[in-house]
């Protein structure tokens, strides 16, 4: 997906590098149109009903683009170093892309949340109709493949954030393959992305996974009791991993693990491979992921599936796992958006309609100001994630800014979906209600450190 320019500029007062403003021009002339056309075509533009707005966008596009470019055009003797004016408007095709995915997560993923948390599993085929919505083709460049002309943490976070409005145990799932696909794109070798980006890319629904997470208390993805030790042209990964969506569908998982006097590295593994057991586990959220956990015993395989190849076990390799750990706590930041945004835009008509001693209770001042505080921790949560993600697509250090997004969004999810089970009262405890299942999914952000990645 193209690369949205207006939001690198979060964080207003960070300096962003130098460019080059004739090759922006070019770029932003250049891009765009292509992308438009192919949304255009994609039978799912009927199916939603977006044909007039796709129609509108395309007929508008090289008008637009003009006007972008000319936005980055030189201003006279603008300061060295200077950042353009916090902006966080989306692209078009930003605005097109979160028209379709609330739509799917509306209409497809809501209504089928309740008998998948029930049956701890996606719904039958539901992988093959989210990879109808060609996210993962976006999602891989042209030269790769795939049909984005940019590839942009942004708009990968508006997919996280949006499918979670539907259910959040849905997205995971839905975006674990994407997950595994862009740590491919980002850190994989020549050989690792064309032997298996182009399945992928093709359409084809494969299930695979990350597995990052530790079951152990105070598990910190930059301290791993997950090994990879080398032995020869081998590695012998020996470990545990927890909270694995599609554990039982997976056909690769992509493993962190801790390689000794060098530190933690991802590895590729295929399910098939000697070593490898998945059990079910049980979860108090998410469990519409199809939840698993993954056992690693004596799993030998070749020191080409280091994600990156052998280069990863250079010491400056380091420096990708710290990239994916950033944006692994930036999308959960995102699906923690999501779902609060889903429970605060149920609660408001719910308490709005729900009369009690002769009124709406939302008449009430304590639920009044329980619903506002809802709302303005909810913006707090977004400035930060959307801050993070900008820094990303402009190349900026993004450490702290995705840490605060992480912490506000565990600690704020939580409170979040307790405040939403007492504004419903006793129908907030019950099934009747989707709150519920909220509640139990945002408490899983304050736990879930990884298995996700932009």
């Amino acid at each position: 997906m193209s690369q949205a320019y207006p939001l690198t500029a979060i964080g207003g007062r960070h300096s962003i590098p130098s460019v080059d403003n004739e090759k922006i021009i070019n770029e932003v002339m250049g891009s765009g149109l292509r992308a438009l056309t192919k949304l255009a075509d994609s039978p799912l533009v009927e199916r939603f009903g977006l044909q007039n707005r796709t129609r509108q966008l395309v007929y508008q596009g090289a008008k637009r683009a003009a006007e972008t470019a000319k936005r980055f055009a030189p201003k006279g003797d603008t300061p060295s170093g200077s950042s353009p004016k916090f902006d966080l408007r989306l692209t078009e095709e930003q605005r097109l892309m979160r028209d379709t995915l609330r739509r799917f997560a509306d209409e497809v993923m809501r209504p089928a949340a309740r008998e998948a948390d029930d049956r701890s599993a996606p719904p039958d085929g539901f992988l093959d109709v989210f990879s109808d919505l060609g996210a993962i083709p976006m999602a891989v460049p042209e030269v790769l493949g795939g049909a984005a002309e940019t590839v942009s943490a942004v708009s990968q976070m508006l997919i996280a954030e949006d499918l979670a409005r539907g259910d959040m145990g849905l997205a995971y799932a839905a975006l674990s393959p994407l997950s595994f696909v862009n740590a491919l794109v980002h850190w994989g070798d020549e050989q690792q992305q064309s032997t298996l980006l182009s399945s992928f890319v093709d359409g084809d629904p494969i299930a695979a996974s990350v597995a990052v997470v530790e079951p152990h208390p105070f598990f910190d993805p930059a301290a791993l009791r997950t090994t990879a030790k080398k032995k020869n042209s081998e590695l012998v990964l020996n470990g545990e991993k927890s909270m694995v969506a599609l554990a039982h569908h997976a056909k690769w998982f992509l493993v962190a693990a801790e390689l000794p006097k060098l530190g933690p590295r991802f590895v590729l593994v295929e399910r098939d491979t000697e070593g490898v057991e998945v059990s079910d586990e049980s979860a108090m959220g998410l469990g519409s992921a199809g939840l698993g956990r993954l056992r690693l015993n004596k799993v030998r395989v070749s020191i080409d599936a280091l994600l990156g190849g052998e280069a990863a076990l250079q010491p400056d390799a380091r420096a990708a796992y710290d990239d994916a750990t950033n944006r692994g706590r930036i999308a959960w930041g995102a699906m923690a958006l999501g779902t609060s945004q889903a429970l605060l835009d149920y609660v408001i008509p719910y308490c709005n309609e729900r009369v009690a001693f002769g009124e709406p209770i939302s008449h009430r001042q304590a639920v009044a100001f329980m619903i506002a505080n809802i709302g303005i921790e909810l913006e707090s949560m977004r400035m930060l994630v959307y801050r993070a993600a900008g820094r990303v697509d402009a190349g900026l250090p993004c450490a702290r800014e995705a840490y605060l997004a992480r912490t506000l969004c565990s600690d704020k999810a939580m409170e979040t979906g307790t405040n939403g089970v007492q504004l419903l009262g006793g129908a907030g405890f019950i099934k009747d209600h989707p709150v519920e299942i909220w509640y139990r999914q945002l408490r899983s952000i304050g736990v879930m450190d990884g298995n996700l990645l932009l």
